[in-house]
């Protein structure tokens, strides 16, 4: 196997302690770059009428923000190796809100555009650079505390960005979605100063040139052909970017294959636990990033709602997500990875169906508690996949992993969407459910829950004891 050309900068230097304001710090920054990521949907009318623009038109700002930061992935890991990950996490925070300064002075569409372009890549190092500065130190034993923190900011954005972005619109102006960035900017970067130790970088780390071509351009033709999806699915461009970028994949994974110098050590898939991150757990973001998409839709298209009254009861969704918390480590101690994961997905799969035979005429408190319960399992799950993949990862692997999964978080969050907007032009050009404008939403939600499945069997074929080290400490302790 080709030797890694990203060894943990910890690997024989001294073993950090379990830091909870760190975790803490990483989480907020997490937050407003997952926030970003959407937060601006509701605000695209205002910002097409005072740029005089076409309301489409400004879906390229959400693009070039969502493109950037699934493309500069892969380079952030191998930055934080060169040159220290606390000077690269301060860095990209530093990017972040300058950027989003930028952002809410820019005159027109053109100058927006390249804010958020420059915000994508601030967010693109901050995300997998900060996880790194978590994991590298965090023992085994106190993984799943650590990866609770990391986890409620993609849990919480997409839930809560309609809410703060119609609140900041409708209250303010659009500006202040970006604005508000910048105290929280402020105060993450001062943070990270006192809270992050410093590690010298290797000046001597090779950076695997053809590597990090191929797999940025894959990655980036990948999320665009799923944007174009989402948006134009009849459009041929679509396909030959997804086709583009699963060429360019493929080629990138031959050649860190048999490079002796790559960019990522792909030896981390023959780790079973990682490997079900990348399996049955991208089929688990994939359905679960499509719901914060299908139910404000089904509601307002479907039910009639308004976008406020739906965007209350999609909140549902959070208050399940946080719930739960404070059960989900104790439950993942007390019965493992496999049977949570297993639990998990079939729960899920459950509400989808259930989600599916929601009608307008369905008593609220009824849809309410049902959504507090897919909020719920939705957090054990994503607690779970997101500990169990680093729990058998040897530490010179670690960065491999992190930037690895890092990139399949973003294309299955991206085909989330993309698969959910398919499955609705589909039922709807069937016309499964006529006369029912909520059809449509149904036959997605069905969908949903069957491609859930795919989640189910792989958690099923998980050794009974995966990432023991990590769920089972007292029981290692005895």
């Amino acid at each position: 196997m080709a030797a890694s050309n990203t060894v943990d900068e910890a690997h024989g230097g001294a073993v950090q302690v379990w830091s909870p304001r760190l975790a803490l710090l990483v989480a907020a920054t997490f937050f407003m770059e997952f926030l970003d990521g959407t937060v601006l949907t509701t605000a695209i009318p205002n910002i097409a009428a005072d740029f005089r623009v076409p309301a489409a038109d400004v879906n390229i700002t959400m693009t070039a923000y969502l493109l950037t930061v699934a493309m500069g992935i892969p380079l952030s890991g191998w930055l934080a190796e060169r040159f220290g990950a606390r000077r690269i996490f301060c860095l990209a925070i530093a990017i972040f809100t300058a950027a989003s300064l930028a952002c809410s002075l820019s005159q027109d569409l053109v100058a927006l555009t390249l804010s958020r372009t420059a915000q994508g890549f601030g967010g693109a190092m901050m995300v997998p650079v900060g996880t790194l500065l978590v994991l590298r130190g965090t023992p085994k034993a106190d993984l799943l505390r650590a990866t609770a923190f990391l986890v409620w900011p993609g849990l919480l954005a997409p839930v809560l960005a309609p809410l703060v972005g119609g609140a900041l619109t409708t209250y303010l102006s659009w500006h202040w979605i970006f604005l508000i960035n910048l105290p929280l900017g402020v105060a993450a970067f001062i943070a990270a100063l006192r809270l992050v130790p410093a590690r010298a970088g290797d000046r001597g780390r090779r950076l695997d040139w053809l590597g990090l071509s191929l797999t940025t351009l894959g990655v980036g033709a990948l999320v665009a052909g799923l944007e174009l999806v989402s948006a134009h699915p009849s459009a041929p461009w679509a396909a030959l970017s997804a086709g583009f970028g699963v060429v360019a994949v493929a080629c990138a994974v031959i050649w860190m294959r048999r490079t002796r110098n790559p960019l990522f050590d792909l030896g981390v898939f023959s780790t079973r636990t990682f490997r079900a991150m990348a399996t049955g757990g991208f089929a688990y973001r994939l359905t679960i990033s499509s719901v914060p998409f299908l139910l404000p839709l089904m509601f307002q298209a479907g039910f009639g709602w308004s976008p406020l009254h739906a965007g209350a009861m999609v909140a549902a969704v959070f208050i399940g997500n946080i719930g739960i918390k404070p059960a989900t480590t104790p439950l993942i101690r007390r019965f493992g990875f496999k049977a949570m994961l297993v639990f998990a997905s079939l729960a899920s799969a459950a509400t989808f169906v259930l989600c599916a035979l929601l009608t307008a005429e369905t008593p609220e408190p009824l849809t309410f508690a049902l959504l507090v319960c897919s909020g719920a399992f939705r957090s054990i799950g994503f607690s779970a996949y997101a500990s169990v993949q680093y729990a058998d990862i040897a530490p010179a692997q670690l960065t491999s992993a992190n930037m690895v999964s890092a990139t399949l978080v973003q294309l299955a969050t991206a085909a989330g969407i993309a698969v959910g907007a398919l499955l609705i032009r589909l039922f709807d050009g069937l016309n499964s459910f006529p006369a029912d404008a909520a059809g449509p939403f149904r036959g997605a939600f069905l969908a949903m829950a069957v491609l859930m499945l795919a989640s189910t069997a792989d958690s099923l074929f998980l050794p009974p004891h995966a990432g023991a080290e990590v769920s089972r400490r007292k029981a290692q302790r005895v």
